[in-house]
């Protein structure tokens, strides 16, 4: 049963309404190190070892969940594993609901900074992309973006490696009415 729900995806949310200018943030000077907000303590998952792990530099963010790095001197497509953020660049789709604000956010966080990868079973989407867990400073920030309620959990397995940590995240911002979950009710 857990399976089946882990790769439903959510529907996407309707009835959009303005989140406060004080939940998104200021963005920081580049070159900044702005701290990275935790899902919550204690529910992180620990980072996985250094070999495991591939250094990036965040070139330019596209949208709350898909980024380019530069990979060992390449330009990569970098698509978040497990979790789905409201769209803003889909061609010939409007854009959703906290999907400026999560684009805003996942840019004042990752755009420029040193991040590291982490890959799971499969390594590119059906369009290309790279799929990829981002670590930052320890922090797995795939998991704060459902945490702090940016985005929804959305697993295809077999690259399931952290659902549990996205689920409990996503209860837990569900719970406290945070991001999408207040914005787009």
């Amino acid at each position: 049963m857990r399976r089946a729900l882990v790769i439903l995806c959510l529907a996407v949310a309707v009835g959009c309404g303005a989140p406060p200018s004080s939940l998104q943030g200021p963005a920081p000077a580049r070159g900044s190190s702005p701290e990275v907000p935790s899902p919550r303590a204690g529910s992180r998952p620990a980072r996985p070892p250094s070999g495991d792990l591939h250094p990036a530099i965040v070139t330019r963010v596209v949208d709350g969940d898909t980024i380019y790095v530069s990979l060992a001197g390449r330009s990569v497509d970098v698509r978040l594993i497990g979790v789905d953020t409201p769209e803003t660049v889909a061609p010939g789709q409007p854009v959703e609901c906290g999907g400026p604000q999560a684009s805003a956010f996942t840019e004042s966080i990752l755009e420029g900074r040193r991040v590291e990868l982490e890959f799971d079973v499969q390594r590119i989407d059906p369009y290309g992309r790279t799929l990829a867990y981002v670590w930052l400073n320890g922090r797995l920030f795939n998991a704060v973006l459902v945490a702090r309620g940016y985005a929804r959990v959305a697993t295809y397995p077999p690259d399931v490696k952290y659902v549990d940590v996205f689920l409990a995240a996503e209860r837990r911002a569900r719970a406290a009415d945070r991001g999408l979950w207040r914005w787009c009710a």
